[in-house]
This record gives structure tokens, C-alpha cells and sequence, in this order.
């Protein structure tokens, strides 16, 4: 791997660089895809020459991440602004699944391996940063798919700040910090579809971001104690942080609306309820979570019929009807 660092493109924030060649053939939007959040993400932009850029917040402080792979030779390209730019730099192996192994995981089901032989070179990447993760999901709990990304873009645009560097430009932002979501009132957040339940979970989140950002270095039973520790964070909002912030090959998502019911259908011909999928995934403990993404990998889910969850209308915002059905805490 090697790295340069440049004379910065504006007067105030410097720009950094970084070439990483992974000894795997990475596919950069494939690693990233699951950070966005909706179509309309304003810490999420895929550029027309297919560079995936990230507004986000490092320890170190907000960044701008660029990231793109040069098809020719497999090797990764990635340039960051602002203050957290040498930390996001850093990190950038982990982020596209250079520490995901899967030499233990046996496919077992004919479903599965013929969805690994298709997919053999998927890896879930890791951001460390856990309030980035924490938040949206907790935004996301038993609303729709529409409903949740409208109440995030609103957050992120009135109480985030737009991301260094270039990334202003393209509109760019970056999540608000733990103070400014402990600052929000109750009306704000009501306003960006976020009722009481869950606006007060983010504060109370919020408020212990300092000891959430060290999960990253517990193993992850403990770390999913921890987070379930907090009122209002239950199994599904644990897993989706894990697999986001931490990489973790065991975080399934019970609790979600789809999930249960898609693997049952794809690996038996009937679907699961959460407790049915639990027991069924047992023999791939601890990598239970890579049977779902699998299957999401092939493509199989089950035909959806009957009622979709529509948005709620007794909330002062008003959402554009669509999107999928939520999901438990």
C-alpha cells in the first residue's frame, strides 16, 4: 500500500491520499451500499465515474471520504478532506471488508452454496463508528423505509454540517455530533417524523456517545449487551449497528419485517417467524448473519403479497407514501 499527501485544494482543509490494493477483488459500491440510507442520502454519493463519496464523523472529526477501484489492476483509490481525513484514511481496509473472514463459514444448504459460488468474493466492511450506525436505526424502528429516510435526510440537513472539502460542493453533509442531538427539542424532532419513543432514545444515546465509540474493541456478545442495555434499543437496532459499525458476521436482524420471512421462503419453500429463523440458523453460529446477506445477495425473496405498512399521518411532517414495512427495536 503506499500514500502521498498533497498541498490542500481550498485555502482551509487539506487533502490526503491513499492507494490500498486488497488481495481480493473488491467491489467498492458493493462495501459501501449498506452504509446509504434511501436513494436521497446526503451522507452518501456515487459519482458518475463510480466513486462512491461519504460524508462522515471520525473521532478525529468530520471528513469527506472519496473512494473509487481502478478496474485494471484491482487497486483501491482513496482521497479524504478534513480533520478526520488521516483516520478515515486509515481505516479504509476495514471499511471494505479486509478483516471479514469467512474461512470458518460452511454453506451447508445447496441455496447457499450455490449463492456463494456466485458471490465469492462478498465482504461485510466495518466503519468503528458506532452513533453513525446507532442513530439512523434507531430512526428506522417500526416505521417504513420512507418514513425513516425522510426523518434522516431532515435531521442531517438541519442539524448536521456540511461535509470539508469538495464535499460541500456536492452537497454533501455529515451527521450532527452527540451535543447537538442532545440539544434537539421535542418538537424538532416530531417534525422529521421521529415521535417520542425514538427521539428519546437518540438523546439518551447521545448522551453516552463517548463510551458507545468504544464498543468497536469488546468482543460482540458483550458489545450487544451494551448496546441493549440502553432503553429502547432491542435485538434488531443491535444488529443493524454491529453488522454496520463493527463488521459482525453473527448480527442478524430479528425483528425485521422481511428477514425471517425471506430466509425461511428461500432455504425451506415456507416463511419464518423470528423464532423459527433462530433456531434454523444455529449451525452457522457465529456467522448466522451471513445467511441472510447471501440470500439478499442472490436476489431471493419471497413474493410479497397483501397490506404494505403505510406511513403515519399524525405526525406535523408529511411523508410521501411508499416504502417497506419497518421494523422492531
Amino acid at each position: 500500500m503506499s500514500w502521498a499527501s498533497v498541498v490542500g485544494v481550498s485555502s482551509t482543509e487539506g487533502e490526503r491520499r491513499r492507494t490500498w490494493r486488497p488481495d481480493w477483488p473488491c467491489s467498492v459500491t458493493g462495501a459501501l451500499r449498506p452504509l446509504r440510507r434511501g436513494a436521497g442520502d446526503p451522507t452518501f454519493r456515487l459519482d458518475d465515474a463510480g466513486r462512491v463519496w461519504r460524508g462522515t464523523r471520525t473521532p478525529e472529526g468530520p471528513a469527506t471520504l472519496r473512494v473509487g477501484a481502478d478496474a485494471s489492476d484491482g487497486e483501491v483509490h482513496a482521497t479524504a478532506w478534513g480533520p478526520g481525513a488521516e483516520w478515515v484514511l486509515e481505516s479504509l481496509p476495514g471499511l471494505l471488508g479486509a478483516h471479514d473472514d469467512w474461512s470458518g463459514f460452511e454453506p451447508r444448504h445447496p441455496v447457499l452454496v450455490e449463492a456463494r459460488r456466485r458471490h465469492p468474493h462478498v465482504r461485510r466492511g466495518r466503519t468503528g463508528l458506532v452513533m453513525e450506525a446507532l442513530v439512523p436505526a434507531i430512526i428506522e424502528q417500526k416505521v417504513t423505509g420512507q418514513e425513516a429516510f425522510a426523518g434522516f435526510r431532515m435531521l442531517v440537513h438541519r442539524f448536521g454540517e456540511p461535509a470539508p472539502g469538495p464535499g460541500r460542493d456536492l452537497g454533501l453533509r455529515v451527521q450532527p455530533d452527540a451535543g447537538t442531538l442532545r440539544t434537539i427539542a421535542s418538537w424538532e424532532w416530531l417534525r422529521m417524523h421521529v415521535d417520542h419513543a425514538r427521539s428519546r432514545t437518540i438523546v439518551t444515546a447521545a448522551r453516552v456517545a463517548d463510551s458507545l465509540e468504544r464498543l468497536a474493541g469488546l468482543d460482540p456478545e458483550e458489545a450487544d449487551r451494551r448496546l441493549r442495555s440502553l432503553p429502547g434499543v432491542g435485538e434488531w437496532t443491535s444488529a443493524e449497528v454491529r453488522q454496520r459499525a463493527f463488521g459482525d458476521p453473527d448480527a442478524v436482524s430479528f425483528g425485521d419485517y422481511h428477514v425471517a420471512k425471506d430466509v425461511g421462503w428461500a432455504l425451506t419453500g415456507s416463511p419464518f417467524d423470528d423464532e423459527e429463523m433462530r433456531a434454523y440458523l444455529e449451525p452457522w453460529r457465529p456467522h448466522r448473519g451471513r445467511v441472510p446477506l447471501l440470500i439478499g445477495m442472490a436476489g431471493l425473496h419471497r413474493p410479497r403479497r397483501g397490506p404494505r405498512m403505510a406511513p403515519r399521518t399524525h405526525l406535523p411532517a408529511r411523508v410521501t407514501r411508499g416504502g417497506g414495512p419497518g421494523r422492531l427495536s
